[in-house]
């Protein structure tokens, strides 16, 4: 087992997750309008660079994993795999769409900006 690999998971982990915990701050702020907290939100799935966003790239990660889980699961019986094919898919069919569905709501002019 690679410590090294673990341990650059761990850090990159608390990256992410401080970096998430400063969007939580910023989606809570008392002064965010509903057109900020669209454009917040759309965010986590769109960016310039395709795939882009935070869901696809979590999703992307899932599968990665989930590649790597069939080449080395134990009978190749997909215990480890299709769970993980399956949470990258509920990531971008289900989380994704239903964030674009809130920020239409909260301001639909937005999505051309």
């Amino acid at each position: 087992m690679s410590r090294t690999r673990i341990e650059r998971a761990r850090a990159a982990a608390g990256i992410a997750s401080l970096a998430l915990q400063q969007i939580e701050d910023d989606l809570t702020a008392d002064d965010v309008d509903q057109e900020e907290l669209a454009a917040i939100l759309r965010e986590l799935i769109e960016d310039t660079d395709p795939p882009g966003g935070f869901i696809p790239a979590v999703a992307q990660l899932l599968t990665a994993a989930a590649r790597r889980a069939e080449q080395i699961e134990p009978d190749r019986d997909g215990d480890a795999s299709c769970p993980l094919h399956e949470a990258s898919a509920l990531l971008t069919d289900d989380a994704g769409q239903r964030l674009i569905w809130a920020a239409r709501a909260l301001h639909p002019q937005g999505e051309s900006a």
